[in-house]
């Protein structure tokens, strides 16, 4: 029973390292990802003003998303 115990000990230590080790680097990617999205929005938020001041239409570009990929593949 006391190597069960030790194993299951040592096994969850080890997840609770990976854990702490993982977690900023994962925190700082939907932070950066967050980020991205927002400047992303300005940008075409900006255009489609420029647009509007200048009397033209504004163009919007659909984005490439993995299920776009996917179906031409």
């Amino acid at each position: 029973m006391n190597t069960a115990t030790d194993t299951l000990v040592g096994t969850l230590a080890i997840v609770a390292i990976f854990a702490a080790l993982a977690l900023p680097a994962l925190i700082g990617l939907v932070r950066d990802r967050r980020v991205d999205r927002q400047l992303r929005q300005a940008q075409r938020t900006r255009r489609a003003q420029e647009a509007r001041e200048d009397g033209r239409v504004a163009r919007v570009r659909p984005a490439v998303t993995a299920r776009n990929v996917t179906r031409a593949a």
